[in-house]
């Protein structure tokens, strides 16, 4: 996998490409990347290395939706470095010892580098980390990892250290009706030649639901166009937008974006204390096959960030649930998750612990 790790989709006889909208429009210049200002503005750090080609050993940290493959893109298409690109989650040590020699190979034979990026790195333990080490240290590659896990603890410290942790940030409502809009009048990639107008009200309903996820906002705009196929000068309005959104809302895919959608609703509905929320989005995800020790992890983390010095002992009975699952198991742990779900929502809040520690790293770095 070279520099076509990101090729262009074909197009069909409509004109429109079988690929997802999402995929066609992912930014293949700097200069088409919306949001992240704070790191690609002008004069910026990433902005810079990447118009120099000059681009360090980076790990690129932030929510599903943000920008992180698409920076990966962009580097790929700009850079002369030998890129190549693997997922944690289908590939093996077999085949990530076949992608370093290779590295190594093109280092020795032609003085050429590689930049190989690994999309959710998080996703290899420590071992499979380890075999980058050597390669990153001897310049036969430079190493660059996307993850929406915190690197500090998901990431090994050798790594971390010959890197830099690049966070990126949701995106704005503003970015994403303009991803939208652009994307409804790109011809070449986007919604064009259906000629669909809108209002930006609607663009902002679709930019909302999405909560800083380009990817959930151009895949609900895809949706939302194809229920108006056929349609004469068609236009989007609320009434299709709800439609798209609600059969949006009834998909679940573990691995997938709804996935974090879902978790992400979970965590409100306890930020906002709302147990029957709270209870409605956790069995959404049980009964959907989710792993409940996964939900049950996030419940304990949200215990000591938002919940934390309020009600110290919500720490405690979220850790003892978390057991009593663990005792018990499928199906009948699933009550010892209801009942730490409903404790959390009506715990009093405090990120007291949050704020504190974030200031600490601050200092820190």
């Amino acid at each position: 996998m070279t520099k076509e790790l990101f090729p262009d989709a074909e197009t069909t006889s409509n004109g429109v490409t079988g690929a997802p909208l999402a995929e066609r429009m992912r930014p293949r210049r700097l200069e088409e990347v919306v949001g992240q200002e704070r790191l690609l503005s002008t004069g910026r750090f990433l902005r810079r290395v990447i118009e120099k080609d000059q681009i360090p050993s980076l790990i690129l940290w932030g929510p599903p939706g943000v920008g992180k493959t698409t920076l990966a893109n962009v580097i790929a298409r700009t850079s002369r470095s030998n890129f190549v690109a693997i997922s944690a989650v289908l590939s093996g040590i077999k085949g990530l010892k076949t992608v370093l020699a290779e590295a190594h190979y093109q280092r020795q034979a032609f003085s050429r580098s590689t930049i190989l990026f690994v999309d959710e790195i998080h996703r290899f333990n420590k071992a499979q980390q380890d075999a980058f080490l050597p390669h990153v240290e001897d310049g036969s590659i430079t190493l660059i990892g996307a993850t929406t896990e915190n690197p500090s603890f998901e990431v090994i410290s050798p790594l971390l250290s010959r890197s830099r942790v690049v966070v990126l940030q949701p995106l704005s409502e503003d970015d994403l009706v303009q991803l939208l809009s652009r994307a409804l009048n790109d011809e070449d990639r986007g919604l064009g030649l259906l000629h669909i107008s809108s209002d930006k009200e609607v663009l902002s309903l679709i930019a909302r639901h999405a909560n800083g996820d380009a990817r959930v906002a151009l895949n609900a705009l895809e949706l939302a166009s194809s229920l108006m196929e056929g349609q004469q000068s068609p236009r989007l309005n609320h009434q299709v937008v709800s439609e798209a959104l609600q059969k949006k809302t009834l998909l679940y895919d573990k691995t997938g974006e709804e996935h974090f959608n879902l978790i992400s609703a979970l965590h409100k509905s306890l930020r906002n204390s709302d147990p029957d929320a709270a209870l409605y989005w956790l069995a959404r995800m049980l009964e959907a096959g989710e792993d409940p020790l996964y939900v049950a992890r996030r419940m304990v983390r949200f215990a000591s960030e938002d919940v934390g010095l309020a009600d110290p002992g919500a720490l405690g009975r979220t850790i003892d649930g978390l057991r009593a699952f663990q005792f018990l198991g499928l199906p009948e742990g699933k009550l010892s998750l209801a009942q730490v779900a409903i404790g959390l929502a009506l715990a009093p809040k405090s990120n007291s612990v949050y704020k504190a520690y974030a200031r600490a790293v601050r200092d820190v770095d």
